[in-house]
């Protein structure tokens, strides 16, 4: 029996601030490796054992969602859009409704879209182990080997030390969080797994474990998947029913309620990268990590990352530091202390400075933009735009605009004027005109915008046409 991946993808992964944020987190950047998360979470879950994947994500992320999948050669069956994050109950049950309707017998595969598992084969072992007993009924969650006394994770006890057989066994309790005393404790136990958050079970199973232990939730998640609306390739979740859900997550909702439970223990590497301490572990070598243009002198257990081109960070005499740069915003932290990174967003958020949740990179349908300069009454942006994309046909109250070329080829619109600007060749936009750009050939277009006036706000923007069905 082939599985169904759900794959959840809406999260912000604050305690990864400067490069992970509200507008752009964690899951679609490349924290390992050459793929992002996303992509590397969604090519583990593709192949003959597994059908294509669901996505549950948030509007703002629709898009990158597909162009990630597609640059990945993956298809999903469906990209479901939650109105706003409710947690993982209300997602998972949506998804689980969602296959209900096509196939009430499938099995699907609950997993985050940020986690890092090197191991495919061993994990694509331990999910046909627990196959069997989640056809049988249970409801199977994974657990992770501990090898340090961790308190940034839940933990799942067991009755006895699991052996060394990839196989299910019963799971006694749920463990939050604990202190760094009992996390010694609990490792030298051994009775004792890491809360993978990751689950395999059927729609049947999983749908009468919410009717049982979450009606009220059941009832409004089933009334926002009824009444769910297409939009493009995507499957927008009725708003108003989806708003009187609470937000919970699956572990409350079912897990820690239900009798029908397993556990099949998981000893290879994983990790959620919840943290820069934890990036750190995963691409350290000598215990120095750098990305980027990074230098590292006479330094001991240290990250340093650079994420703007053309600007180097050197770290000197440094002992467990992280150091981030990105164009807008440095991070400099103590290895022991990035849990608290997050206390440093919020903070920020109060300041109410645009660091907090916005990344440099504006993301888009078409493409991606970015401010290189902004002054009083003008900005310049640097903008690319994918084979084949095309921005609204538009109009400004408030700006001008001149566009030049400097990579590829842009089809212009601007009144009733239509014409080809090459690399080097530049257009005039003036304030009030209904213009658009398109990029007509098979590899990215990118132009240097330059806007004046006296209001240069993403919200002077009146929309004609939109291929992407934006208002």
């Amino acid at each position: 029996m082939t599985i169904t991946p759900v794959l959840l993808c809406g999260g912000s992964g604050t305690r990864l601030w400067p490069l992970s944020r509200k507008s752009y987190p964690k899951q679609f950047s490349s924290l390992v490796g050459d793929e992002s998360l996303f992509q590397a979470s969604a090519r583990r879950l593709h192949g003959p054992a597994y059908n294509a994947p669901v996505v549950v994500t948030a509007d703002a992320f629709r898009f990158i969602v597909v162009q990630q999948l597609e640059s990945a050669g993956i298809k999903p069956s469906a990209v479901l859009i939650e109105p706003e994050g409710r947690d993982t109950a209300p997602a998972v049950l949506a998804a689980a409704l969602h296959l209900a309707a096509v196939d009430p017998d499938a099995m699907m595969l609950v997993a985050p879209s940020d986690h890092v598992i090197p191991d495919t084969g061993s994990f694509d072992a331990a999910v046909q182990a627990a196959l069997p007993a989640a056809q049988a009924g249970q409801l199977v969650t994974f657990g992770i080997q501990p090898d340090r006394p961790e308190t940034g994770y839940g933990y799942l006890e067991l009755d006895a030390a699991p052996t060394d057989e990839v196989a299910p066994v019963p799971l006694k309790a749920f463990v939050e969080k604990p202190e760094v005393a009992r996390a010694v404790e609990m490792l030298k136990e051994g009775r004792y797994l890491w809360n993978a958050g990751i689950f395999l079970f059927s729609v049947k199973t999983i749908i009468s474990a919410f009717k049982e232990y979450e009606p009220e939730l059941t009832a409004v998640v089933q009334a926002s998947v009824d009444d769910a609306k297409k939009d493009l390739d995507f499957t927008r979740l009725s708003p108003e029913a989806w708003g009187k859900a609470q937000p919970i997550s699956i572990d409350y909702a079912v897990m820690e309620k239900a009798s029908n439970l397993s556990v099949v223990p998981y000893t290879g590497r994983w990790s959620d990268l919840g943290d820069w301490a934890a990036v750190w572990r995963e691409t350290a070598k000598d215990g120095i990590a750098t990305s980027g243009p990074a230098t590292s002198i006479d330094c001991n257990n240290t990250l340093l990352r650079s994420e703007v081109d053309g600007q180097t960070i050197v770290g000197i005499g440094l002992d467990d530091i992280v150091a981030v740069a990105m164009p807008d915003a440095v991070l400099i932290s103590h290895m022991g202390r990035t849990q608290e990174v997050k206390q440093a967003v919020t903070e920020l958020r109060e300041k109410k400075a645009p660091q907090a949740e916005a990344f440099p990179k504006d993301h888009r349908p078409w493409g991606w933009f970015e401010s290189l300069v902004v002054g009083d009454r003008f900005q310049v942006k640097r903008i690319v735009v994918n084979p084949g994309a095309a921005l609204s046909l538009q109009s400004h109250h408030h700006r001008s605009e001149h566009w030049i070329v400097v990579e590829g080829t842009a089809k212009v619109t601007v009144d009733e004027t239509v014409k080809l600007v090459t690399e080097n060749q530049s257009v005039y936009i003036p304030l009030g005109a209904v213009h658009r750009m398109e990029n007509p050939g098979k590899f990215p277009m990118v132009l240097i915008e330059v806007q004046t006036g006296g209001y240069l706000g993403e919200d002077d923007i009146v929309r004609y046409e939109d291929v992407y069905s934006r208002e």
